[in-house]
């Protein structure tokens, strides 16, 4: 039951509705004890031939009474319990939501989305169940039994209460055994249900290259055998699920049997009337419900706790990348500097980046190119927050970018990433993700400085067309545009273009440059690309070879040098002459 410990916060932050449908529950369970005593009452009067037609006339319209405030009474009982258990679900949701936008991409690193989506649905759903049905059947259940048992200890016999109590204890033992084991199973049934969750996500998402390699025999096989590990996984549970109702019936029935034996020597020696007796096994009757609930109890706490604990466990991860408490509320602007001397990724050892001294000031563009993995996108990633745990510092306008809270830092920053990802959205949507409140004509405005507008005239529906999850409808080129006019719509600081120009011709990319360079006058562009003519017109170009810088200067300086940067140039413009036919 630690469960119920575990929401203790919630319980009393809804005391007030829980409180109410507590006390209407245990009304209920005592206008329950009242049909069985009328039978038995009657019972004995039809015996001693005393009914009359009025005495009958009054038991029938108690019985009617009786029912109908049971069923005004369940009504309400229901919507305070069970809508209480829908805010907790509602807040549980909505603080793992938060939690997630405020992870660091080490955190995504770590966790597959199929988990987290099944924290979010499956384990939320086995909490609510916990706060609503969990609550009904431990206050039914411990209230109808205890009311009973009251009952026909202190108005029928005592003596035949204490018989027909005596296998009780066995059933409370094994009900704990069984609900240890529950416990422990169930969580690795949802493990596994995680685990399916997390692959069939994956697969959905990935299924273009699923069919351009002809794999999808081999991914539905490797998915029916993490849907038969789920199946088995949850058989386990039923395993020991089943078990709850014969053996709370085999402990019924031996009560049931051991009243009627000794009720019946009772009534033969005068100790008890038949219609008592009938009052007696009618209530015994009435404690099947709580003995199948405490068994069913035992099934929802116990699956409750296996989620809350997951969920819990995963709310407790810390962010590790927050505002410092002396972080100013304001956008940064200026001269930006890296001076590290060393960053390596969470859990690795092998540096990232090392030695890294360079800057740069405000308003000139900076062009970064090397092989891939030379650590272009984690440059980037520093500036913007991302990771941290490096020795040394990065300044923005004088201070270290620790210095403002992590909201405007990075408001101050348009960043379009080698993968671009769009919403199943508008194409006016997913650019005005980035200014919400931005005109239609700011977004053309956007779209035309991205060469990406004529397109999206073309199209049958224009600005309003749904380009499908993750932008599936449009080129590999047009994504880039789009989330190129996205950055720009937030007229940026710094503009970060992280190799966003790959998919798109020559001339596409020189119209896009060029009029970056007439619009963004004033303000800060960093381009890393692998394609030199990207950033051969740059202020700064860093050369970067495995972490470290290996050289540094404008294009002509480092065209004089006859180094890396020249040898690089130098092949992509043979490429060219030899795709054109030269």
């Amino acid at each position: 039951m630690r469960v119920f410990l575990d929401l203790k916060w919630f319980f009393l932050q809804e005391k007030k509705s829980y409180v109410i449908g507590i006390i209407l529950l245990l009304m209920v369970a005592f206008l329950q004890l009242i049909p069985p005593r009328i039978v038995g009452i009657v019972v004995d009067r039809i015996k001693g031939q005393t009914l009359t037609s009025e005495d009958m006339l009054k038991w029938v319209l108690v019985l009617i009474v009786t029912a109908l405030s049971m069923y005004g009474l369940r009504f309400i009982w229901r919507i305070m319990i069970f809508g209480s258990a829908t805010k907790l679900s509602r807040i549980l949701r909505n603080e793992l939501y938060h939690h997630f936008t405020k992870m660091s991409p080490a955190f995504y690193q770590k966790r597959r989305v199929g988990d987290l989506m099944a924290h979010a649905t499956n384990d939320l759903q086995a909490i609510q169940q916990t706060a609503g049905v969990g609550v009904l059947t431990l206050v039914d259940s411990l209230s109808t039994g205890s009311f009973v048992v009251i009952a026909m200890a202190l108005t029928i016999s005592w003596k035949l209460t204490l018989i027909a109590l005596i296998p009780m204890p066995f059933m409370a033992i094994l009900t704990s055994y069984y609900g240890t084991l529950l416990h422990k199973r169930f969580h690795d049934a949802q493990e596994a249900f995680s685990s399916l969750n997390d692959k069939t996500q994956e697969s959905v998402t990935g299924i273009k290259v699923i069919k351009t390699f002809g794999q999808e025999n081999e991914d539905i096989e490797a998915f029916r055998v993490q849907s038969e590990e789920v199946v088995q996984k949850n058989i386990s549970v039923a395993r020991v699920d089943s078990l709850f109702d014969p053996t709370i019936s085999i402990i019924v029935g031996i009560s049931f049997f051991l009243s009627i034996l000794f009720g019946a020597k009772f009534v033969v020696n005068g100790e008890m009337t038949i219609g008592e007796l009938i009052s007696f096994t009618t209530y015994l009757g009435l404690l099947i419900w709580p003995m199948l609930a405490f068994g069913w109890l035992f099934n929802i706490v116990e699956r409750g706790r296996a989620s809350y604990d997951r969920v819990k466990n995963l709310l407790e991860e810390q962010v590790d990348i927050q505002n410092t408490p002396e972080a100013v509320d304001q956008s940064p602007t200026g001269d930006i500097e890296y001076h590290i001397e060393s960053f390596s990724f969470p859990g690795e050892e092998v540096h990232a980046l090392k030695d890294i001294h360079f800057a740069f000031k405000k308003g000139q563009t900076i062009g970064i190119v090397g092989k891939t993995g030379a650590g272009k996108t984690t440059l980037f990633k520093l500036l913007l927050r991302e990771f941290e745990g490096y020795k040394g510092s990065v300044t923005f306008g004088g201070n270290a970018i620790q210095h403002y809270t992590l909201m405007r830092l990075r408001e101050s920053i348009g960043y379009v990433p080698q993968d671009h990802f769009l919403f199943s959205a508008t194409i006016k949507e997913n650019i005005s993700f980035s200014n919400p409140l931005s005109t239609m004509e700011e977004v053309e405005s956007a779209a035309a400085e991205a060469h990406i507008h004529e397109d999206i005239i073309r199209l049958s529906k224009g600005y309003d067309t749904v380009v499908g999850e993750r932008g599936v409808s449009l080129s590999g080129g047009q994504k880039q545009r789009v989330s190129i006019a996205r950055a720009l719509l937030m007229d940026p600081e710094v503009l970060i273009l992280d190799d966003s120009l790959s998919a798109v011709d020559a001339k596409t990319e020189e119209s896009i440059l060029e009029a970056l360079k007439q619009n963004r006058a004033g303000k800060t562009t960093m381009i890393a690309s692998h394609r030199l003519s990207a950033i051969q017109h740059a202020d700064l170009i860093i050369v970067l070879d495995d972490g470290k810088i290996i050289e540094r200067g404008t294009h002509s300086e480092l065209m004089q040098e006859k180094g890396r940067y020249r040898e690089m140039y130098l092949r992509q413009q043979l490429e060219d002459l030899v795709e054109h036919g030269g």
